[in-house]
C-alpha cells in the first residue's frame, strides 16, 4: 500500500516536470528569443497551463496526509526557497492571465510580460534550489543549531544552484521541443531547432556541473550513481537518446522529438529516485527520513489511497479530455 502511494507520488511529481515545467520553460524561452516566442508561448500554454499545477497540488497533499514527517522537514529547512517558489508562481500566473486577456495597451503588456519572463526563471531556478536542498544532505533538524544552519545553509550553496541552472535549462528544453510542435512558419521552425540544439548542449554542461558541484559540497553523487543499476541504466537510456533527438530535430519529426524529450526527462527523474529510494530526506548528523520511518499510520493510508486511486479515474480522463479538445484537436 505504501510503495502504491508512492508510485503516485512519483508519477504526479514527473507529470509536473513534463508538463508544468514546460509552462515555466516558456517564460524563459521568451527570455532567450527576446520576447519573439510571446506569441507562440501564449498560444501553447494559454488554455492549459493553469491546469499543471494540479500535479503539484498532488504531490503537496500526497506527502502531507502520507508522509507528514517529509513534509514538515522541507517545508522547514527550505521555506525560504519554497516560498520564493510560490511567490513566483502567484506573480508569473498573474502577469500571465493580464497579458492575456486584459487591455491591449503596449505598456501594460509589456510589463505584465517582463513580470511573467523573469517570475518563470526564478521560480524554476528555486524549485532546482529546493530539490538541491533534499538531495545535498545539509538539512539538519537540530533547531538550536542557529538561523543560517538550519534555514540557510541546506540551500545556499553551490551544489544547489546547479541544480537550479540545470532545472532552467531542462525546463526551457523541454518548452522548446514543445513548442517546435505548435508552429508552422518554417522559419519560425528553423529558429526553435536552432534554440533546442543549443539547449540540448546546455542541458549536458549543466548536468555535468551538477555532478562536480556535489563533490566539491561534499556530496559523491558519482559514487551514488555508479552504485545503482538503476540510475545507471537510466543515465545510459538518456544519453543514446541524443542521437536519436537530434536527428528527429533535423528532419522536423514533431511528436517524436516530444516522445524521446519526455523519454530523457523521465529517465533523469528515475535516476534521481532510483539513487535517494528509500531515503526521503538526507539529514545531516542524524538518521535520514526513510520511507519507513516517515509513512502515516495505516488507517491514513487507507482513506489517502482510496481518495486517489478515485481521484485518478478523475482526474485522468478530465485532463486527457482538456488536452484532446484544446491540443490534440488544434494540430
Amino acid at each position: 500500500m505504501t510503495e502504491i502511494i508512492l508510485a503516485i507520488l512519483a508519477i504526479c511529481l514527473l507529470l509536473y516536470v513534463l508538463l508544468g515545467g514546460a509552462d515555466f520553460g516558456g517564460g524563459i524561452l521568451e527570455l532567450l528569443t527576446r520576447g519573439k516566442a510571446a506569441g507562440i508561448v501564449t498560444r501553447a500554454i494559454a488554455p492549459v497551463w493553469e491546469a499543471n499545477h494540479m500535479w503539484l497540488i498532488l504531490v503537496v497533499v500526497i506527502l502531507f496526509v502520507g508522509f507528514p514527517s517529509v513534509y514538515s522537514t522541507i517545508l522547514t529547512a527550505l521555506h525560504i526557497p519554497v516560498l520564493l517558489v510560490l511567490l513566483g508562481i502567484i506573480f508569473r500566473g498573474s502577469a500571465f492571465t493580464f497579458r492575456h486577456y486584459d487591455i491591449e495597451e503596449e505598456t501594460p503588456k509589456a510589463i505584465y510580460s517582463t513580470i511573467f519572463k523573469y517570475s518563470s526563471l526564478l521560480t524554476t531556478f528555486f524549485l532546482g534550489v529546493t530539490a538541491g536542498g533534499i538531495i545535498l544532505g545539509n538539512i539538519t533538524t537540530d533547531y538550536s543549531q542557529g538561523f543560517y544552519t538550519v534555514y540557510i545553509r541546506p540551500w545556499f550553496n553551490l551544489f544547489s544552484f546547479f541544480m537550479g541552472l540545470f532545472i532552467v535549462v531542462l525546463f526551457a528544453f523541454l518548452a522548446n521541443i514543445y513548442t517546435v510542435g505548435e508552429i508552422k512558419d518554417e522559419s519560425h521552425i528553423r529558429r526553435f531547432t536552432r534554440l533546442a540544439k543549443r539547449l540540448i548542449i546546455f542541458l549536458v554542461v549543466a548536468g555535468a556541473l551538477v555532478f562536480i558541484a556535489a563533490e566539491i559540497n561534499g556530496h559523491s553523487l558519482f559514487y551514488e550513481f555508479y552504485h545503482s543499476p538503476v540510475s545507471i541504466v537510466s543515465v545510459v537510456l538518456a544519453s543514446l537518446a541524443l542521437p536519436v533527438l537530434w536527428k528527429g530535430l533535423n528532419q522536423n519529426k514533431r511528436n517524436m522529438v516530444r516522445m524521446v524529450a519526455g523519454f530523457q526527462t523521465t529517465m533523469i527523474v528515475t535516476g534521481w529516485f532510483a539513487i535517494q529510494f528509500p531515503v526521503l530526506v538526507k539529514i545531516e548528523g542524524g538518521p535520514d527520513i526513510t520511507l519507513a520511518s516517515s509513512v502515516a499510520p495505516p488507517e491514513t493510508q487507507v482513506h489517502l489511497l482510496i481518495a486517489l486511486v478515485v481521484g485518478v479515474f478523475i482526474i485522468f480522463p478530465a485532463m486527457f479530455y482538456l488536452y484532446r479538445t484544446f491540443k490534440f484537436d488544434s494540430n
